[in-house]
């Protein structure tokens, strides 16, 4: 197997380069001098960025790509033996690394590798610890899911020995990382394509937690069913937070950081006071709505304070933190309808930023949601119903394919045809057009319209405001 050496820089080929993490992963190895090429589908924002430092990217994935001077190819889950990329590699003999392989194998050259896991909030809590460290000064070298404007993109590239990085559970790539630090923010049912059930997930995030070596520190969220059971026998240190609860105060829960008498202001932004240990440290003002980020703040508190981060720090970097791209994202007016923009693609977050929405200015509530991947929207269809019921008035879209080929057994259209029969406005519409069209029909002035989804569902919203 190729194994990363910092000092011996080796050409390395990425199938799929214009990836938010493989993007990121390549310009850090650009960066420290390695010979880094790739090749994408199409081009985009971040095909343009890379080859604007110097990176080739080849537009079109062929065999002719795969040059004799490839050390190494990476790839992603989304790539598969019939991709003539990959293909040319093993004719030609070109090791291959998956994506998560690669990433554990940096994680193994910075002495301080915090891996923030979860089933949802990562990219959030990751880019809440980001602004914390960099207002500590700490300079940490970052890696995100997604886009946070304080460092410019997708990626930080530090000069001290902290690296951040988000931990995806998915076919689990975070068993190939090597992290000093974990946080564990959630544990949901998701990616039942991959994982058997909810307890086949709970063992992967629990074998997660057991790669923190002598020393390692693990944040984890004190709110997890049977938390005693999944921490049995770990040698780690354990650092518990979690939301206090209608009549709790802080006196009666367990957790090492708590948030109690928690307030929304009119833009649904929440506060709370911070609890260290049973004592009162002060009050925490958030500038992202929704009170679900409490919890993935309080997660971003507790792994500052392990870095040795300032009380005072920690609320000024919190304060200054507006979101990432995609999440609770606004995208401006049209004819005083609000658009805003959101990743949620699973029944929990969907009904986090619904909840979000009912705090935050409106008249009505638009969803215009684009399932992600047939196999979630089959194995969680009652869930994915009874969430997007908390708005008014929902639109639904063609199911996202993503990697999977749809059978025929689940589409948009039931969604709709479950949500009517439980009372609600449903509609589906096939194409785009037909959806950003009837939205300049329906919605009114004073309305908030979102769009949700992981797939390219922003792209009506976009649409809308440009009519």
């Amino acid at each position: 197997m190729f194994a990363l050496d910092l000092n011996q820089p080796a050409h390395l080929y990425f199938i799929g380069i214009g990836g938010i993490s493989m993007s990121g992963l390549a310009e850090l190895l650009h960066s420290k001098g390695f010979p880094v090429s790739g090749s994408d589908r199409s081009s985009s924002v971040i095909t343009d960025r890379l080859a604007s430092i110097g990176i080739p990217v080849a537009i079109g994935q062929r065999a002719e790509n795969i040059g004799d001077d490839i050390d190494v190819a990476v790839y992603t889950a989304a790539v598969h033996p019939d991709n003539p990329e990959y293909a040319a590699c093993v004719e030609k003999g070109i090791p291959l690394m998956d994506r998560a392989e690669l990433l554990g194998q940096i994680s193994k050259t910075f002495p301080l590798s915090i891996g923030v896991s979860g089933t949802h909030g990562k990219t959030t809590t990751t880019s809440m610890i980001a602004m914390i460290l960099l207002q500590a000064g700490l300079d940490p070298t970052v890696s995100l899911g997604g886009m946070l404007a304080a460092i410019g993109g997708n990626l930080r590239i530090g000069s001290s020995k902290r690296f951040l990085f988000e931990a995806c559970e998915y076919t689990n790539s975070f068993l190939k990382f090597f992290p000093t630090d974990i946080c564990i923010l959630n544990i949901d049912e998701d990616h039942l394509d991959f994982f058997k059930d909810l307890d086949d997930i709970r063992h992967s995030f629990r074998l997660f937690a057991e790669r923190l070596p002598e020393g390692g520190r693990l944040i984890i969220n004190g709110e997890l069913p049977n938390l005693s059971e999944f921490l049995a026998g770990l040698t780690c240190s354990i650092t518990t937070y979690g939301v206090c609860k209608d009549g709790e105060t802080p006196a009666d829960v367990p957790y090492d950081f708590t948030a109690t008498n928690i307030t929304v202001d009119s833009m649904g932004h929440p506060s709370y006071d911070l609890y260290v240990r049973g004592v009162n440290a002060g009050r925490i003002t958030l500038s992202v709505p929704g009170v679900h980020n409490v919890s993935n703040s309080l997660a971003a508190i507790a792994q500052g304070t392990a870095c040795g981060v300032s009380f005072e720090d920690m609320q000024k970097a919190l304060l200054a933190f507006t979101g990432t791209a995609r999440r609770f994202e606004v995208k401006g007016t049209r004819e005083g309808v609000t658009v805003v923009d959101d990743y949620a693609h699973h029944p929990t977050e969907i009904r986090a930023t619904l909840a979000a929405a009912q705090s935050y200015p409106h008249k009505s509530v638009w969803c215009v949601f684009q399932p992600h991947t047939y196999t979630r929207a089959k194995l969680l269809r009652k869930e994915f119903v009874e969430a997007l019921a908390a708005a008014d008035k929902i639109v639904l879209a063609d199911i996202y394919a993503a990697r999977e080929v749809n059978d025929g057994t689940i589409s948009s259209a039931d969604l709709r045809d479950d949500l009517i029969k439980l009372g609600k406005e449903a509609y589906y519409f096939p194409s785009f057009d037909e959806i950003t069209k009837f939205l300049l029909k329906n919605c009114v002035n004073g309305d908030l319209l979102i769009t949700m989804g992981a797939g390219d569902i922003l792209n009506v919203g976009t649409s809308f405001l440009s009519q």
